[in-house]
C-alpha cells in the first residue's frame, strides 16, 4: 500500500509541473533566506566569542575566591604558580597568561590620568590580548624589561605624552603607603577606539609587584582551542586550581555583555522565526489551493477505498517530495551568497560610525557568514519541516472529503 501511495504521489507532483515548480521555488527562496540569516547569526556568534576572548577577558579566568563580588585588584591568587602550571597542562588550553592589576595615577608634568595598570608576562600576553599584537609606535614589552610601559593612544593623548617619555605611576601600596615608580613609554597602541585605547596600560608583572608591594599574580587568563568547550574546561580546571581560588567564565566576568548577547540572539531568533512563518504560510496556501483544486480527484480515490490516513499520507508524501526539491533549490540559491559572506563578510562600519567598542570590547564591524557541515541537515530540516507542517491542514481537509458531495459539486 505504501508503495502505491508513493508512486501516486510522485506522479501527482510531476503531473502539474507549473504548480509544482512555483511551490518548490517559493520553498527554495524562503529556505535560502533563512539559511543566509542563520549563517550570519552563527558567524556573529563566533565573532562575538572571539572579540570577548581576545579582548583580554579570555574564555576562562582563574581568580581568588570572592573576587567576583569584591572586584578588588589587590587580591592575589592563593596558588599562582600552581594554578598557572595546572592550567597550561589542561587539554584544550591554547594559552594561559598570568596578570596582576593595580589602580594607579599616571602623571606627566601637570597632566594626570587614572588607569587600571596591568602587569603581564610579555611572552604570552599578545596571544590573549589581540590589541597589542600590532603596536602603532615603538614596540611591545619584552622579557627583562624594567621600568617600561605600553599605553593606548587615547591615554597618551590625555597625558600629552609621546614615545620615549617618562611617566610617574602612583598607587596605594601595602599598608596604605603611597608608592611611586618611574615608567618609560616603549610602545603606543592605537586600536581606533578611544574607549579601548584609554584603558591600555601594560607593564611587566614585576613592576606591579614593586609598585604595590604585593607579590604574585592576581589572575590567570585562559584561551581555549574551542570556545564551545568552555563548560567542560571550567569543570576540569576547577578541580585542579589551588584551594582559595576559583574559575570564572567570560559570562560571569562580564554579565552586562552576556545580557547584550542574549538580547541580540533573541532578536535574531525572532527575525528567523518570521522568515520561517512566511515560508510556512506560503507552502500552506499552495498546498491548500492544490487540495481544493483536486477535490474531485480525492473524491474518486476515496470512493475507490483510499480514505482517512491513506489520503493524509498521500498529501504528506507529496509535500515531502516538494520539500526535498525545495531544499535543493534553497541550497542552489543560498550557497553563492554564503560563499560571498564567508569570503568578504557583511561590512557594518558605515552604520557603526567608526565606534565598534562595547563594554570595553572592540567588535569587528565585518560579520562573516559561517559555512560548515551543518548546512545540509539544517536546510533539509527547515524545508521538510515547513512543508510537512504546512501540509497537515490540507491533508486533514483531503481526508474529510465526502466523495458524493465532491463529485456532485464537480459536476
Amino acid at each position: 500500500m505504501a508503495r502505491v501511495e508513493a508512486t501516486y504521489a510522485l506522479r501527482s507532483v510531476g503531473r502539474n509541473l507549473r504548480r509544482t515548480a512555483l511551490s518548490v521555488l517559493g520553498i527554495g527562496i524562503g529556505v535560502a533566506l533563512a539559511l543566509v540569516l542563520e549563517s550570519l547569526n552563527r558567524g556573529r556568534g563566533e565573532m562575538l566569542a572571539r572579540a570577548a576572548a581576545y579582548s583580554g577577558s579570555g574564555h576562562l579566568r582563574v581568580v581568588p575566591a570572592g573576587w567576583r563580588l569584591r572586584r578588588d585588584p589587590r587580591l592575589r591568587l592563593a596558588g599562582g604558580e600552581a594554578d598557572l602550571a595546572a592550567t597550561r597542562s589542561l587539554p584544550g588550553v591554547a594559552v594561559a597568561t598570568p596578570r596582576a592589576r593595580a589602580q594607579v595615577l599616571l602623571a606627566m608634568g601637570s597632566q594626570v590620568a587614572p588607569v587600571d595598570m596591568v602587569g603581564v608576562d610579555p611572552a604570552t600576553e599578545p596571544a590573549t590580548f589581540r590589541f597589542v599584537r600590532t603596536v602603532a609606535q615603538g614596540r611591545y614589552l619584552e622579557a627583562g624589561d624594567a621600568g617600561a610601559a605600553v599605553v593606548g593612544q587615547a591615554l597618551a593623548d590625555r597625558l600629552r605624552a609621546e614615545l620615549g617619555d617618562d611617566l610617574v605611576a602612583t598607587a596605594v601600596g601595602r599598608g596604605g603607603n603611597i608608592e611611586s615608580r618611574m615608567l618609560r613609554i616603549v610602545g603606543i597602541v592605537a586600536t581606533g577606539s578611544e574607549e579601548v585605547d584609554a584603558s591600555i596600560c601594560h607593564v611587566p608583572l614585576a613592576e606591579v609587584e614593586r609598585l604595590t608591594g604585593i607579590a604574585g599574580a592576581g589572575e590567570v587568563t585562559v584561551i581555549l582551542s574551542d570556545h564551545r568547550a568552555t563548560a567542560a574546561a571550567r569543570a576540569a580546571l576547577a578541580a585542579r586550581v589551588a584551594p582559595g581560588d576559583e574559575v570564572l567564565t567570560f559570562e560571569e566576568l562580564s554579565p552586562e555583555f552576556k545580557g547584550h548577547l542574549e538580547q541580540d540572539e533573541a532578536t535574531t531568533r525572532f527575525i528567523n522565526g518570521v522568515v520561517l512563518i512566511v515560508v510556512f504560510l506560503g507552502v500552506a496556501s499552495a498546498q491548500l489551493a492544490a487540495v481544493l483544486e483536486r477535490r474531485r480527484e480525492f473524491a474518486v480515490l476515496s470512493a475507490l477505498g483510499m480514505r482517512g490516513p491513506r489520503l493524509v499520507r498521500l498529501v504528506l508524501l507529496e509535500a515531502l517530495l516538494q520539500g526535498v526539491a525545495g531544499a535543493a533549490v534553497g541550497l542552489a540559491l543560498g550557497m553563492p551568497l554564503l560563499w560571498l559572506l564567508a569570503r568578504k563578510g557583511l561590512d557594518l562600519s558605515r552604520f557603526l560610525q567608526g565606534s565598534y567598542s562595547f563594554q570595553g570590547l572592540l567588535l569587528d564591524p565585518v560579520i562573516y557568514g559561517d559555512v560548515g557541515p551543518w548546512i545540509v541537515p539544517w536546510v533539509l530540516a527547515v524545508a521538510i519541516g515547513a512543508t510537512g507542517l504546512a501540509s497537515l491542514y490540507p491533508a486533514w481537509y483531503a481526508a474529510r472529503t465526502d466523495p458524493a458531495v465532491a463529485l456532485r459539486v464537480a459536476q
